[in-house]
């Protein structure tokens, strides 16, 4: 599918300012899409707003369908009188710039506890009602998921294979006992999920009111210890105990000799395919519920991944490529739900048949500007570098696991710094500011062929490395930055707004539309 030229800023909620130590759903994520509107900007990708697990990072959920009660607004649950002015004022003294996830997760979920008990207290029947028709309209899947977290709690957190053999193993007589036994926790559960959404359908209409889309994020792969894997066992390569016996990764490269070893269990995309790709068909229509357009993250996973069997070295060397579903999976899922508005993230060495796939749905790919300046030789014929772009495609001056463009012009190496100074015809002996060339290559960004251009914030406001989001294998202290409220200028979203207009990513209503662009 073919996107309308436009412009965006990826934003993850986590990171928007706030008192409570985390960004939430609450006002300033609606003073963000303000800014978005005021600086002609139509797009807002997030990362995937799932519950965070192992390092705190959305891409290691606990469940594909649920929402991060994380993100929940503590003042709109007072003005619904679902919290009390002392249970605000009583809160520990949060950094502004960071997200510490230890003492802030301890705090919240106290809080967000005890914002159930007042709910269940309630005279007001409307919201009691309100979230029995949640539950049931979404029972498919946060039936499993509130006993999962429930009974995850239950057992101090620990991963759902050392739960007792015959509720890790789900035996029905179990399941029953555990949710007679965890009622209480599983309501709780269920009343996060639906504060969660009833929060971000507020702010998602908000925005699409404003004629602002979201970009979410699927990620291929599940987390093993996730509410998914443990209600579905059969979708995945588990032996009899549960455990895994071949997981994901990534081959050995010019970066790792040994490999990546990601450790998520690997798809039965066999078993998946005789039930006519049911599980995925649902994953699509729940991320299309929150989302407007959605990117999928490691594309080329789809065509083939890479299968390592589980071992203690952790190592990924001795995998193999196995060939992945391919576009049956998307054909299945457009009969089903129709044509979606999904970006492949095919970043990387990408083969013919992931080329293929993208082509046959006609999907839009992605092009990161870092990736253009690298330290090997000057090729001026690289598909990263903007003037071989093609229009149906996303740029980005860099995504989550980069380094900020400032951060990354502060560290580049000679031969680097010499390719994207002589790229943008810039002195090198009077070299532009780290922030400065991030604003570079914004506009350049802007002014590609790439029907959608979308920027980091930092990049936006020119942050250095403090402003880095995630350092791929890097375990801890990652998904922490904020920035400041007054970071959001008029002045910023003026400069913003006018090479938007400028590179016909926003057009005024009075205007005629651009001739041959395509439409969502």
């Amino acid at each position: 599918m073919r996107f309308k030229r436009a412009a965006g800023i990826l934003l993850h909620p986590t990171s928007l300012p706030g008192p409570y130590g985390i960004g939430d759903l609450g006002r300033e994520a609606f003073r963000f899409v303000d800014f978005l509107q005021q600086s002609h900007q139509t797009l807002w990708q997030v990362l995937p707003l799932t519950p965070t697990g192992y390092g705190d990072s959305p891409y290691a959920s606990f469940s594909a369908f649920a929402g991060n009660p994380l993100l929940i607004s503590p003042d709109i649950l007072r003005e619904q009188n679902l919290l009390e002015d002392a249970d605000l004022a009583n809160r520990p003294e949060f950094r502004s710039d960071r997200v510490e996830y230890g003492p802030l997760i301890e705090w919240k979920m106290t809080l967000l506890n005890r914002s159930y008990q007042l709910f269940k207290n309630s005279p007001n029947p409307q919201i009691q009602q309100d979230l029995t028709h949640f539950a049931s309209d979404n029972a498919a899947w946060l039936e499993d998921y509130a006993l999962f977290m429930a009974a995850k709690q239950a057992h101090d957190g620990v991963v759902w294979s050392e739960w007792e053999p015959e509720l890790a193993l789900r035996n029905p007589a179990s399941l029953l006992e555990w949710r007679e036994k965890l009622v209480d926790q599983i309501n709780f559960q269920k009343y996060l999920q639906f504060i969660f959404f009833q929060q971000w359908f507020a702010l998602k209409k908000y925005a699409n009111d404003r004629q602002i889309k979201i970009i979410g994020d699927i990620p291929i792969f599940v987390a093993y210890d996730s509410a998914d894997v443990w209600a579905h066992p059969d979708l995945f390569y588990l032996d009899a105990s549960g455990h895994p016996t071949h997981v994901a990764g990534v081959p050995p490269d010019y970066f790792s000799a040994t490999g990546q070893y990601w450790g998520n269990p690997l798809y039965r995309w066999d078993v998946m395919m005789h039930h006519k790709y049911e599980w995925w068909i649902e994953r699509f229509r729940q991320a299309f519920r929150l989302t407007d357009y959605l990117r999928l993250d490691h594309f080329r996973g789809f065509a083939a991944y890479w299968e390592v069997p589980v071992n203690a070295e952790q190592t990924a060397a001795n995998g193999r490529w196995v060939t992945g579903p391919g576009a049956a999976l998307f054909q299945t899922v457009q009969a089903a739900l129709g044509e979606q508005p999904i970006i492949a993230e095919d970043l990387g060495i990408i083969t013919p048949d992931v080329v293929k796939i993208r082509e046959v749905m006609n999907l839009p790919g992605m092009r990161v500007l870092q990736f253009a300046f690298g330290a090997f030789d000057t090729d001026w014929t690289d598909a990263y570098l903007p003037h071989n772009f093609e229009n149906n495609t996303v740029v980005y001056t860099g995504t989550h696991d980069n380094d900020t463009t400032a951060g990354w012009f502060s560290t580049a190496t000679d031969q680097e710094r010499s390719h994207v100074l002589t790229y943008f015809e810039l002195d090198p002996a009077n070299p532009p500011s780290p922030a400065e060339m991030a604003w570079r290559m914004v506009r350049q960004a802007f002014a590609s062929v790439a029907d959608l251009a979308v920027v980091p914030l930092q990049d936006v406001l020119g942050v250095g490395n403090e402003g880095r989001m995630n350092y791929p294998g890097r375990a801890e202290n990652n998904w922490a930055w904020r920035y400041q409220p007054d970071s959001l200028s008029d002045r910023l979203g003026e400069r913003l707004a006018h090479i938007t207009e400028m590179y016909a990513r926003w057009v005024p209503e009075r205007a005629e539309p651009l001739k041959g662009q395509g439409i969502i």
